[in-house]
């Protein structure tokens, strides 16, 4: 197991799992933003379970079950495409660079896990 690999999917677990969090307690900068790009406040449950599914996931391909960790990689790299498409389509592009780490961590997870 390289170093590189869990590293990143640690950090991409972390991060997947704080915003899972922050979605389910409807943070100010949750429903600020969900409102900006159009995302109505109902979908926040299940924006916070798909996160969390990914990083729980994650979790589970570190600890040997390789196809799920690969699976929920390209399911959390798939996620964040659609909410850089969502902040692109809504034009607020101010804060894209937020849904833009979590899709970057996310792909370089799915490369590292695939590499793996």
């Amino acid at each position: 197991m390289s170093v590189a690999y869990v590293i990143v999917t640690v950090i991409t677990i972390i991060a997947n799992a704080t915003i899972a969090v922050a979605d389910l307690r409807r943070a100010k900068f949750v429903l600020a933003n969900s409102a900006e790009v159009g995302v109505p406040q109902s979908w926040l449950p299940l924006l916070a379970t798909l996160k969390a599914a990914g990083a729980a996931g994650l979790l589970i391909g570190l600890f040997g079950v390789h196809a799920l960790g690969i699976a929920a990689a390209i399911g959390l790299t798939l996620f964040f495409t659609g909410a850089l498409i969502a902040h692109v389509r809504a034009r607020v592009l101010y804060n894209v660079a937020y849904p833009g780490t979590y899709w970057l961590l996310a792909i370089t997870t799915l490369v590292l896990t695939i590499a793996h």
